[in-house]
């Protein structure tokens, strides 16, 4: 074991400084907390903390947790995760139980370094900062649970996703088998089941071979959430750490969760998966489940590609999941190479005159007698009715009408009036064929290394994070960070311009918004490499 490495959580380097960032976080009777980005108030506004006494009678404690940032030399900055010794001082620590586990004999260093840091940005220049880091998840040489007195528990809350089951799995048998622990439960139905809903003794004989099937064998559900209820339980309970698996919403109610958990002083840690068959998320390298969404989806775009070339002026429409982030089209038409034209809701387009889809579809046919065009589902909603204008669903995602339909009727419409040739249009939705299929062996893997992550943050007492994979090495990212903004396609970027290249479809851009949207991203690049950030974003 390494003798160097420090007890203290939040121990980086004697250079290093600890700074609170000064803004609002969460609000715990609130389950939607600001929107403001955060990260850049720090400077400008004084800290408002409220105090109360923790349930042991101790010292009195924020009710509203701040940041931890800490700063280094040349640039360095890391945003730390909460941990318990933040409002329960004192806390006894224990060996970890790792360093007697037979299966971690063979290793050469048990336990990850506590100075140990991810940087967000692998690109750098010389002369540049060294950016904004994130603590390296993994194991700790002290836990601050005992085996014996932890109870667990797991909650899959939003949609399907494949590999929800193998984080289930892997939760279970991590904490049986890494750390000793027997008493683990599973809250069935989602958030409401903390409080509507029986629970489930899991255990690695019940959990053995879930991982081979789709779903999630807790049920899930959308909305649900209510803060003081969902506590009260973990508190009645005697619950003492909770696996929280979900999107961003689902992570805006875990936050929310921890808020009222730390101000009532109780030793528990909270612990995120991010889970969107999207790829949504920001920060995170991606989601799981998101690899076997792409291959799944190659099946639908196959089948849309035979069905189209077997008919004269054969067309195939594809539908893929992807509310407001196209990734999986964009993917999925990148490793299918038969896709001529991928409309996703980051890159607007139009139907109509020079340059538009018609006048396109009409090329496609001529040259090619045949075409695939795969369609995000969020893609040209500005185009459709606005009937569902503003309508959210129970976990506040705005509904969208079935863009596929839509744009398969207006094609038909378009070719049935103008005349000019015959079509032979089939349209695929497989959306929910991919959510419910199991996780692949890319994604089984991945599931695999998130839940041990997260078991590892737990015992070591960090809390009120989620785990995610940054630039390939596995981190404790606070809540904030992972909820503030979605993860989009920079149709700007190099990889929309491989995607253009490989379909031969137009940009459905004039020049002058390329030019405007390269600016923007240009400028924002630059500012969150620079010193003035801060500022810019508050002035704005």
């Amino acid at each position: 074991m390494d003798s160097s490495i420090s007890n203290s959580p939040t121990s980086i380097s004697s250079s290093a400084s600890l700074s609170i960032p000064r803004f609002r976080c969460f609000d715990p009777a609130n389950f939607h907390p600001p929107t403001t980005n955060h990260r850049f108030l720090r400077s400008f506004s004084s800290p408002r903390l409220n105090s109360t006494i923790n349930g042991n009678g101790g010292a009195a404690i924020p009710t509203n947790s701040e940041p931890k940032i800490v700063t280094g030399e040349a640039g360095f900055e890391l945003e730390d995760v909460p941990h318990l010794t933040d409002y329960i001082p004192e806390l006894p620590t224990y060996p970890n139980p790792l360093q007697d586990n037979p299966s971690y004999s063979v290793v050469k260093q048990y336990f990850v370094n506590d100075d140990d840091t991810i940087v967000q940005k692998i690109v750098a220049q010389k002369d540049g900062p060294r950016g904004t880091h994130f603590r390296r998840a993994g194991p700790r040489q002290k836990v601050y649970f005992e085996s014996d007195e932890v109870h667990a528990c797991i909650v899959t809350c939003g949609g399907l996703c494949p590999g929800l089951n193998t984080v289930i799995r892997e939760l279970v048998c991590g904490l049986y088998f890494m750390y000793g622990v027997t008493k683990v439960i599973g809250i069935e139905g989602g958030y409401k089941g903390f409080y509507a809903r029986n629970t489930v003794p899991l255990t690695p004989n019940v959990v053995n071979d879930i991982h081979k099937r789709g779903g999630t064998i807790l049920g899930t559900s959308r909305g649900g959430h209510d803060t003081s209820k969902i506590v009260d339980c973990i508190q009645d309970r005697g619950i003492n750490q909770v696996y929280i698996i979900g999107g961003d919403g689902t992570q805006r109610g875990a936050a929310v969760i921890f808020e009222e958990i730390r101000r009532r002083g109780l030793k528990v840690a909270v612990a995120g998966i991010p889970k969107t068959i999207d790829n949504d998320i920001p920060v995170i390298d991606k989601s799981f489940g998101f690899d076997t969404a792409v291959e799944e989806a190659q099946r639908a775009i196959n089948a849309a590609h035979v069905e189209s070339e077997s008919f004269e002026n054969g067309i195939g429409v594809v539908k893929l999941m992807g509310r407001y982030s196209g990734y999986i089209a964009m993917y999925a038409t990148l490793a299918s190479r038969d896709v001529d034209c991928c409309l996703i809701p980051e890159s607007p387009f139009y139907l109509e005159g020079p340059g538009g889809l018609f006048e396109y579809i009409e090329n496609r046919l001529n040259e090619n007698g045949h075409m695939v065009i795969v369609i995000a589902e969020g893609a040209g909603q500005e185009l459709l009715s606005e009937s569902l204008h503003n309508k959210q669903d129970a976990s506040g995602n705005k509904l969208l009408k079935d863009v596929g339909l839509w744009i398969s009727q207006k094609i038909k419409d378009h070719f049935a009036k103008h005349k000019r040739m015959t079509i032979n249009l089939k349209y695929i939705d497989p959306t929910y064929m991919i959510r419910a299929i199991p996780s692949n062996a890319s994604d089984n893997v991945y599931c695999t290394l998130l839940a041990q992550s997260a078991i590892h943050g737990a015992m070591a007492g960090y809390t009120g994070c989620t785990v995610g994979l940054v630039n390939g090495r596995h981190t404790y990212i606070p809540f904030y960070r992972i909820t503030e903004r979605q993860h989009k396609v920079i149709i700007t970027d190099r990889m929309w311009a491989r995607l253009l290249s490989s379909t031969h479809q137009p940009s459905f851009l004039d020049l002058k918004e390329i030019t405007r949207r390269k600016a923007e991203e240009e400028s924002r690049t630059e500012l969150s490499n620079g010193e003035d950030y801060e500022e810019a974003v508050v002035l704005k």
